[in-house]
């Protein structure tokens, strides 16, 4: 069993968490159709023309592919000297992870699992991808700052609470943070000599990256536009659906939506995403049906990108083997 076999590898307690989370997703969405007006929110969905969701798609998978190569970019910053084709293994099994794993992890379960087996270097593959992880959710910060800035006058009044409870949940976190620091740090003190040393593996990774900061940042400006990427592709299945909106409203809402999806709830936030989003744009106007109907139907997208990126995944592993298996009779 290789390494992301070894570590995708689950009980059967874990096929039932992935059941359980898929049964919440759909209740969600079904509860969610129920209240609102089940014939306008067929009719926002069956307003979306078949060619525009395949050219949404067709921009969804390009996104990716620079999502890729900016994973690449950092996990190789830290010195894990991946090739771009592992790579792109890693991260299309990370998104197929993401959505059909029976794990809370599981998207970084399988980027951690091929990285590891193809690296000499497993500290810098888990800084490298907990670095991409940071830059990903600061990318999503950057446009909800933008959103706030562009907002004309303040937030509506029904989001004022909302607003004041994700600033005390941050502050709490950053204070977790923090204190688990310390914590850790007065507790890997004093550890054995193999401890330590893989400890001193991820100090080498991390001052790896430190010496590469142009890298980083480039990295930072390619998950900026994968994110707004994802952003427009919603906001265009908006419109076909009758959801128009002032870009800058968008650009509040949905890295903030995307930001309640991380709750471990479902799987994949699916109908967590479109309750958040629901949440978000209803004050300002939005339809609800149009909403749940964008809601849904970008969540087809990324669940055929998640199968997509498994069969990319599939694919990319069985060219690896035949290129091992070519070069082993050729010795």
């Amino acid at each position: 069993m290789n390494g992301a076999a070894a570590l995708t590898a689950r009980p059967k307690s874990g096929w039932l968490l992935l059941f359980v989370r898929w049964a919440a997703a759909l209740l969600i969405l079904a509860a969610l159709a129920y209240f609102l007006p089940f014939a306008q929110l067929r009719l926002a969905l069956s307003a979306i023309p078949p060619t525009r969701f395949a050219v949404l798609f067709a921009f969804y998978l390009l996104a990716l592919c620079v999502g890729v190569l900016k994973w690449h970019i950092v996990i190789n910053a830290a010195d894990s000297r991946l090739p771009l084709a592992i790579s792109a293994q890693c991260y299309a099994g990370g998104l197929f992870g993401a959505l059909f794993l029976p794990s809370i992890l599981g998207g970084d379960v399988v980027r951690l699992g091929v990285g590891i087996s193809h690296s000499s270097r497993p500290a810098a593959v888990v800084t490298g991808n907990f670095i991409d992880r940071l830059l990903d959710a600061a990318a999503q910060l950057t446009l909800v700052l933008f959103g706030l800035v562009l907002l004309p006058g303040s937030l509506p009044d029904a989001l004022h609470g909302t607003a004041r409870r994700l600033l005390l949940i941050a502050a709490a976190l950053g204070a977790g943070v923090l204190i688990i620091a310390i914590t850790l740090r007065r507790f890997l003190t004093g550890r054995s000599f193999r401890f330590r040393r893989r400890l001193a593996q991820l100090r080498l990774a991390q001052k790896a990256i430190s010496r590469r900061p142009y890298r980083i940042f480039f990295s930072f400006l390619m998950g900026v536009s994968v994110q707004a990427t994802f952003l427009l592709v919603t906001m265009l299945l908006g419109v076909s659906c009758g959801l128009r909106l002032p870009f800058h409203v968008w650009l509040f809402a949905w890295p903030l939506s995307k930001f309640a999806a991380m709750l471990p709830l479902t799987q994949g936030g699916i109908g967590v995403r479109e309750t958040a989003l629901l949440a978000l744009l209803v004050p300002f106007g939005a339809p609800a049906a149009q909403v749940v109907a964008t809601g849904i139907a970008s969540e087809g997208i990324i669940i055929a990108g998640g199968l997509f990126a498994g069969l990319g995944a599939s694919l990319l592993r069985h060219l690896e083997s035949r290129r091992k298996r070519f070069a082993a009779a050729r010795r």
